[in-house]
């Protein structure tokens, strides 16, 4: 390794100590919420739009957001590790095959659109679900069966047992 590379390193092991930067890919739809300095206040700015580009080298990591407001395509390119980002939420992961997605700059409109990528649930989280779903399941039938145990009806469901008592 060389030195630069050491120095690098042990700089984003303190930059990034404190941080917690959620993982996303290009093609997901992710939500950059950016520290703004406006004088003496500061706030913070939503950007929310598709991850076209990103780009991993350490320390100088960056990724690019793409989004349509008002009618124009509006770019920007935020550097992972910049203590001006304040946080970096996934909305929907998409499935895409290309790691730079320049191509959605030409497009407009419904080929602009890129589908969802849906993960699969792995572990305690698919027992709890499935148990959620045998509690649910279970409660509808002991309802139906109690339905049906009630005596509210007295008559047959058959027609010709009703013309029966009727004679």
């Amino acid at each position: 390794m060389n030195r630069i590379e050491e120095i690098e390193k042990k700089h984003l092991e303190q930059v990034s100590a404190g941080k917690k930067i959620t993982e996303f890919f290009p093609g997901d739809t992710i939500k950059v919420n950016v520290r703004i300095v406006e004088g003496k206040r500061q706030r913070v700015q939503a950007f929310e739009g598709v991850c076209i580009a990103k780009k991993n080298g350490g320390i100088k990591s960056s990724f690019t957001v793409r989004k349509v407001s008002f009618g124009e395509g509006v770019e920007r390119v935020f550097q992972l590790y910049s203590p001006n980002l304040d946080s970096v939420e996934l909305i929907r992961s998409g499935k895409v095959r290309r790691a730079k997605l320049y191509y959605l700059r030409d497009r407009s409109g419904k080929s602009a659109r890129i589908n969802e990528k849906i993960k699969k649930k792995l572990g305690i989280e698919v027992v709890q679900e499935a148990t959620k779903e045998q509690v649910v399941s279970e409660n509808l039938i002991k309802d139906e069966v109690e339905k049906q145990s009630t005596p509210t009806e007295t008559k047959s469901e058959n027609p010709k047992d009703t013309n029966q008592e009727k004679k």
